[in-house]
């Protein structure tokens, strides 16, 4: 996967099934939230002009990263861009409120005086794009995505909240997209089950599926995969590096689905960097382009929290990596029986 087959304003946007995003590498927004550690603000500027500079040009984020504090430093920078040369995702289903006693970090976002809770209200989905919209300083945002429904999430309240997911928040969110509030809703998510729960029973345009299909798992998405496929959904995929695992140059990182590695997890991480370490392949490059060799994905979304970051995604979605380090994957057992391969 080169830089030529992103598509940008310069692009060939004919030929794009999803006309509402613009890049196939997107700038993930959670670190600029301050995620497990703080920025400031000019580093977070410098980052995202990097980004531009270096032809991303879809920008997800949420409210619930930073309590706002990533829409706000996005904004910041888009600004000052033509709105039809960019893209955003956001994301509904959190209302942020100022609490002035909160300075836990319970959450993962180094913010002091805010806090997060759930809503899947019509009320709430309503507030929360009203709020996001004037962070983001634009009129519309191209996609918007129900936060994190799914029994992983809420447990025992999980039943209650699919059914206002399916019966207030998604409804709600296809009134704004008839409106031109969005030009595309669906669901961002961690897991498989909420979404094959919901894609039968509302049409989506696109889902985020974040650390599910990816070059170290793949075995709790391919139902998923398969029905988007079939449903003529986008995927985004975030969580490429699986939480940093598969995101160094050297040796596994140390954590995996936002909590340390277990010694099993480490190991199998392992055999990823022995076995294209044979073939001289870049483990964190295979792991941003496997992804995009799947029909149903439109784009990887990597968090990126410095131009550093910036510079090696653009870098790894233009390595040239050899068939031979795709068959050595498929040898070894460490990609399941018929993913496809760039």
């Amino acid at each position: 996967m080169t830089q030529a087959t992103i598509p940008t304003e310069s692009g060939n946007a004919k030929a794009w099934p999803h006309r509402w995003l613009r890049s196939r590498l997107a700038f993930g927004g959670a670190p600029i939230g301050n995620l497990y550690a703080p920025m400031d603000d000019e580093s977070a500027a410098l980052t995202l002009a990097r980004a531009w500079q270096r032809d991303i040009r879809h920008y997800d984020t949420a409210p619930y990263y930073g309590y706002g504090l990533s829409e706000r430093r996005l904004g910041a920078v888009l600004k000052d861009l033509p709105r039809d040369s960019f893209s955003v995702s956001t994301k509904v289903g959190r209302i942020i409120e100022t609490d002035a006693q909160q300075t836990s970090r319970a959450d993962g976002f180094a913010v002091d005086g805010c806090r997060a809770r759930f809503d899947y209200s019509r009320d709430g989905i309503l507030r929360s794009v009203e709020a996001s919209l004037a962070r983001l300083r634009i009129q519309h945002v191209d996609a918007l995505l129900l936060h994190d429904i799914g029994a992983l999430t809420h447990g025992a309240k999980h039943a209650a909240v699919l059914r206002q997911a399916l019966e207030e928040a998604l409804p709600t969110m296809e009134e704004l997209r008839s409106q031109g509030v969005c030009h595309a809703i669906g669901l961002g998510v961690n897991e498989e089950a909420v979404c094959l729960e919901v894609m039968p029973r509302f049409s989506l345009d696109v889902i985020m599926l974040a650390g599910r299909y990816t070059l170290f798992e793949q075995q709790h998405s391919m139902a998923v995969m398969a029905q988007a496929q079939a449903r003529g959904i986008a995927m985004l995929i975030a969580g490429p590096y699986n939480s940093g695992l598969l995101g160094h140059s050297d040796g596994p990182g140390h954590f995996y689905n936002y909590a340390p590695a277990d010694a099993a997890v480490l190991d199998k991480a392992q055999r990823f960097y022995d076995v294209l370490g044979r073939t001289h392949t870049d483990v964190g490059a295979a792991a941003l382009q496997f992804p995009l060799a799947h029909p149903a994905v439109a784009s990887v979304v990597c968090g990126l929290r410095s131009i550093a970051e910036v510079d090696t995604a653009s870098e790894r979605m233009q390595a040239n990596i050899p068939a031979d380090a795709w068959r050595a994957l498929r040898d070894a057992g460490l990609l399941q029986a018929g993913v496809p391969t760039p």
